[in-house]
């Protein structure tokens, strides 16, 4: 984007500071010109993780491990807790004189 050079420091005879309806139409054109300069390139930005990233086996096995722990932690609470098939199930009886 192209914006007026600004100097910190105030000069005799320098450029006068463009007035806000200036700016806005600076802007706006801008924008309305803009276009991107091509869609994203999937490719090589799997490669690039690809090749930053921990290995898959790592991954998955850190991903297994988690999964178990949250399972074996959510079967503890539930049991604690009675909740659902992990609670105390009434038996029916049927009593003989």
């Amino acid at each position: 984007m192209k914006v007026p050079y600004v100097e910190d420091k105030p000069t005799q005879g320098g450029s006068d500071i463009p007035s806000e309806a200036d700016l806005g139409r600076m802007i706006r054109t801008t924008v309305d010109e803009w276009s991107p300069r091509r869609g994203p390139d999937w490719s090589d930005l799997m490669v690039r993780i690809a090749g930053t990233g921990p290995p898959a086996w790592l991954l998955y096995t850190t991903a297994s491990a988690a999964l178990v722990i949250i399972l074996v932690a959510a079967y503890l609470v539930g049991s604690a807790l009675q909740l659902g098939a992990l609670g105390r199930q009434s038996i029916p009886t049927h009593a003989q004189p």
